[in-house]
């Protein structure tokens, strides 16, 4: 693999996935699949590059949408499966998603009760399934954690109607948030316990996203014996898996550069990118990006506070130290940042979106879209 040549970069912020990387992760995916015989669709909500999907769509089945947009999305980009779910379908585009998409995943029976019918006469082909909640989860942060208290994500077993079974082609769950297969494991023991009895008869059962099948840690084979597993406790079925951050997962770093360097009791960096607008999930998760060359703070000579370019107090990175000084124009490279990013970006500010550019596997920098005015000025009226 040829290392990314920053001196093809024109300018800065700019996101750069690297070919190579996503397709190495893709290959993880797909011997998924061919060993547990599960299905692995892109949520798209986590990893929707859609320069990508051609590749994409060479290892996975098709995408999971989180609406009208994505699945819009979804069906002109790759063309493959296209699954669906809402919170809550709005009345002025449930025709549409029904006619654009494979699946469509109702979020409670009341859902299902109103729209049912007329997805149907859209679409007779289309496969209907209910997502439900296990009432278990391990995520680590309340945030996304959609199995928490008073959650509004998923059916729970005590309002769940057993008269759709005739209807229902499939169950959907989601309750992790970058975990390793032991937290699978522990929800589906919530799963079956509480939904297993309406199983038989079904299609197939989707185990949602937040499966870090690509970090390195995580135990693939457990993974594959687990899914093997419950097909073979229910007659075969058909299981899905929606990763979002395990496609991007290590593909590619946000490149940014230093605009100026302040002192206010320690040296401050500010940058030409924003925590609050460019890495959102720094601040929400919240988790320390990693940098290139750099340590803690303190560990090497040099500490600066890195700083976004708005006007929000806490845009802040982190505090980090380097062997040398930094200088104005200086590029900093934030590692691992091709996931759950750029489908997050605002316009805070005005504060211009990074370039999304793609390092090939024969060593080219490709810059695919650069974002500018227009961009800002159409999101406002």
């Amino acid at each position: 693999m040829t290392p990314i040549d920053f001196s093809q970069l024109p300018h800065t912020p700019c996101y750069i996935c690297e070919e190579s990387l996503l397709e190495k992760n893709l290959q993880l995916l797909q011997r998924v699949q061919k060993e547990s015989g599960a299905k692995v669709i892109l949520a798209l909500k986590g990893f929707a590059m859609w320069s990508t999907f051609d590749l994409v769509g060479k290892y996975l089945q098709g995408c999971t949408a989180s609406g009208l947009h994505e699945a819009k999305l979804a069906r002109e980009k790759m063309n493959k499966e296209v699954h669906t779910y809402s919170p809550a379908f709005k009345d002025d585009e449930i025709e549409e998603i029904a006619r654009i998409s494979d699946d469509i995943v109702f979020n409670s029976p009341s859902q299902f009760h109103r729209f049912y019918d007329r997805v149907k006469a859209i679409n007779p082909a289309i496969s209907v399934s209910l997502r439900v909640n296990p009432e278990y989860s391990s995520s680590p942060v309340d945030l996304y954690n959609p199995c928490g208290i008073y959650s509004r994500l998923g059916t729970i077993i005590a309002n769940f109607d057993a008269s759709l079974l005739s209807k229902l082609d499939g169950l959907n769950f989601h309750a992790l948030c970058e975990q390793n297969v032991d937290a699978l494991e522990g929800v589906l023991e919530a799963f079956e316990a509480k939904f297993g009895s309406y199983i038989d008869g079904l299609k197939y059962v989707n185990f949602g996203g937040g499966h870090h099948i690509t970090r390195s840690d995580y135990d693939v084979d457990r993974l594959i014996e687990v899914i093997k597993a419950f097909k073979a406790r229910y007659n075969n079925i058909t299981v899905y898996l929606e990763p979002g951050e395990a496609v991007g997962w290590q593909t590619g770093p946000l490149v940014a550069s230093v605009l100026d360097i302040v002192h206010n009791g320690m040296d401050i960096a500010i940058l030409d990118t924003s925590a609050e607008a460019h890495m959102p999930d720094t601040l929400a998760m919240p988790y320390r990006a990693e940098v290139r060359g750099a340590a803690q703070a303190g560990e090497k000579p040099y500490t600066y506070r890195f700083g976004g370019n708005t006007c929000l107090a806490g845009d802040i990175m982190g505090d980090y130290s380097f062997d040398e000084p930094l200088k104005i124009g200086d590029k900093v490279i934030f590692e691992d940042q091709i996931h759950y990013t750029f489908v997050k970006n605002t316009t805070f500010n005005g504060i211009k979106l990074p370039s999304l550019a793609i390092w090939t596997k024969e060593g080219t920098l490709n810059i695919v879209h650069e974002f500018g005015y227009e961009e800002y000025k159409n999101r406002l009226s």
